[in-house]
């Protein structure tokens, strides 16, 4: 069965997931005490600079590599079920769907079973296909599908990889080491040692 829409099939439109984040990491890759003995800090009154830096860094390295490090839920918003019957999820690791619905023209939610999805986790960007090729419809022309899905390597920062933590860990002493300097900053590139951490975890823009 053809995933349909009540506006129609989308055959010439471009299909776009907008992924929001609802809940993020309960912990950071990086404690404050790791990064503090990374810089060499035995006092307390760069705790609360350091606990920042330590945030803005794992953000950019998760926005560099296009994965979430830490367990986070994040919500995938379509405006309807591709046509292919095939969701790629473009950030990664993806770990399950929980939960899922679409919505009316009035925004009254339809829930859906996740575990009426197929998952393909193993795959790169991960799939998910509705079970026998019924797939949500939609009830209003934008926004109507969301997918509740969690993704990361853990809840543990032991779970990340460790070149991921060195990243972090090298631009929190960049950025420390460069206060006020605009080394490293907004539309900055990465420093090359930075980026060949992060390269081999890379994953490419993805469509759906």
């Amino acid at each position: 069965m053809t995933p349909i829409s009540v506006f129609g099939p989308q055959l010439n439109t471009v299909h776009s997931i907008t992924p929001v984040l609802i809940t993020g990491p309960g912990i950071e890759p990086v404690s404050l005490n790791e990064a503090k003995a990374w810089l060499r800090l035995d006092s307390v009154d760069e705790d609360a600079l350091v606990t920042a830096l330590i945030t803005a860094a794992r953000l950019t390295v998760e926005a560099t590599s296009r994965r979430v490090l830490i367990n986070q839920t994040w919500r995938l918003v379509m405006d309807y079920w591709p046509v292919s019957g095939i969701v790629k999820v473009q950030l990664s690791p993806f770990k399950a769907i929980l939960a899922a619905r679409s919505c009316d023209i009035y925004g009254n939610a339809t829930p859906y079973d996740p575990a009426g999805f197929i998952v393909d986790k193993a795959s790169e960007p991960a799939r998910i296909m509705a079970s026998n090729n019924i797939a949500p419809v939609t009830g209003r022309p934008f926004a109507g599908i969301e997918l509740d899905v969690q993704l990361g390597y853990g809840a543990n920062a032991s779970d990340v990889p460790q070149p991921l933590r060195q990243a972090i860990l090298l631009l929190v002493a960049l950025w420390f080491e460069n206060r006020g300097d605009g080394i490293g900053g907004a539309g900055e590139p990465l420093p090359p040692a930075i980026k060949a951490l992060i390269a081999p975890f890379k994953r490419p823009r993805i469509g759906g």
